[in-house]
C-alpha cells in the first residue's frame, strides 16, 4: 500500500488527521484562552493604544527607557514572587532598599577607589535584613505580615542613621558607573534583570528547590510530611528577597550618585502589584517568574505611557490600582472555574 492510499484509508477512517481538519474552536474554549492570557492581551492592546496615540512611543529609546526603570523593580519583584509562592509576604523590601544604598553611599564616600566594596556591603546589608525575617518567619513562627513590617520600620529608621537624618551626598563620580556603564550594549542594571529573570525562572522550572517552593506555599503539612525542609525553604526565600533588595538598592543610588535615606519608599507595593498582575495567588502555590515579569513591564509600560501623555500622577494611581483590582479579579474567577 502506497504512502497516499494509507493516508486516505486513515482519514476516511475517522483517524487523528481527520479530527485535526474538522476541529472548530469552541466557545468555552476560547473563553478559557482569553482569561488564561489575559494580561498578554491587556499588555498588547495598551502597546497598541500608546503607539497610536504618541509617536515616541514605539521607538527603540523609549523601549531602553522602560527596561531601565524596570530593571531595580524587576530584583525586588522576583524576590517577592518566591516570598509569595510560599504564601507569605515581604513587606520590608523598600526600607531594605534604602538602608542598602545608604550603606553603600558611605562605603563609597569612605573608599572611593573600591566599587566593589560599597556593592558587596549593599548585598550583604540586604541578605542580613532578609536572614532576620526569614528566621522570624520560619524558627520563631512570627506572620510575615507582623515581621516584615517589623523589618520595614526597622531599616527605614536605621537608614536615616546611617545618613544621621539626611542624604548622604558628594559621592565619586565613578559610583555612578554601577547603573550606568554598558555590556554588550545594554545598561548594567537591565543585564542583571535579565539574568535574574531568566535564572530564576529556570530555578523554579527545572529543579528541585523551586518544587519545594512551589510544594510549601500549596500544603505546608504535606510538603514536611514528604521529607520537605519547610523552615530552610521559608528561610532561603526571605534572604534571597532581602539579596535582590539589597543589590536593586545600590543600583538606585548608583542611578543618583547619592544615597537618599528615603529611596525605594511604596516600591514593596509596585514589587506586589506585578507578582500580582502576574497572575500569582497571595495564598501561595501559584505564579511564575515570566508571569511576574509581564506584571512588571506592563505597569512600567503604562507608567511611561502615562508619562508621554502627560496623565497626572493621581490618575496613574487610580489607573493601576483599578488594573490590579481587575487582574485579581480574573484570577479569582479563573480559579473557580477550574476548580
Amino acid at each position: 500500500m502506497t504512502t497516499r492510499e494509507s493516508a486516505r484509508q486513515h482519514a476516511t477512517s475517522g483517524g487523528p488527521a481527520t479530527r485535526l481538519l474538522t476541529w472548530r474552536p469552541s466557545a468555552p474554549w476560547i473563553r478559557d484562552q482569553l482569561i488564561r492570557h489575559a494580561m498578554v492581551l491587556v499588555m498588547l492592546l495598551i502597546i497598541a493604544y500608546f503607539s497610536y496615540r504618541s509617536a515616541r512611543f514605539a521607538t527603540l529609546d523609549n523601549l531602553q527607557t522602560i527596561a531601565i526603570a524596570a530593571a531595580p523593580f524587576a530584583l525586588i519583584a522576583l524576590g517577592q514572587t518566591l516570598v509569595i509562592l510560599t504564601g507569605g509576604i515581604d513587606l520590608s523590601v523598600g526600607s531594605v532598599i534604602a538602608l542598602s544604598a545608604m550603606t553603600a553611599a558611605y562605603t563609597v564616600k569612605d573608599h572611593p577607589e573600591r566599587l566593589w566594596l560599597s556593592v558587596l556591603v549593599a548585598m550583604v546589608t540586604g541578605l542580613a535584613a532578609g536572614s532576620i525575617n526569614g528566621f522570624l518567619v520560619s524558627r520563631v513562627n512570627v506572620p510575615p505580615f507582623i515581621a516584615t513590617l517589623g523589618m520595614l520600620t526597622t531599616a527605614s529608621g536605621l537608614a536615616y542613621v546611617v545618613g544621621q537624618g539626611a542624604p548622604i551626598n558628594g559621592l565619586p563620580q565613578n559610583f555612578g558607573d554601577i547603573a550606568n556603564n554598558r555590556i554588550l550594549g545594554l545598561q548594567i542594571p537591565v543585564l542583571v534583570m535579565i539574568v535574574g529573570i531568566v535564572t530564576l525562572a529556570l530555578i523554579m522550572k527545572r529543579t528541585s528547590y523551586g518544587m519545594r517552593v512551589y510544594a510549601v506555599g500549596g500544603n505546608p503539612v504535606a510538603a514536611q510530611i514528604a521529607g520537605v525542609k519547610t523552615t530552610r525553604i521559608l528561610f532561603s526565600v526571605y534572604a534571597l528577597s532581602g539579596l535582590l533588595a539589597g543589590i536593586s538598592g545600590v543600583m538606585l543610588a548608583s542611578r543618583v550618585i547619592s544615597g537618599p535615606p528615603n529611596l525605594g519608599e511604596g516600591y514593596e507595593l509596585d514589587a506586589i502589584a506585578a507578582v500580582v498582575i502576574g497572575g500569582a495567588s497571595l495564598l501561595g502555590g501559584r505564579g511564575s517568574i515570566l508571569g511576574t515579569a509581564l506584571g512588571l513591564f506592563l505597569i512600567q509600560t503604562l507608567n511611561n505611557g502615562l508619562d508621554i501623555l502627560v496623565v497626572p500622577a493621581y490618575w496613574q494611581n487610580v489607573i493601576k490600582g483599578a488594573l490590579i483590582v481587575a487582574a485579581v479579579t480574573v484570577d479569582v474567577w479563573s480559579a473557580k472555574r477550574r476548580t
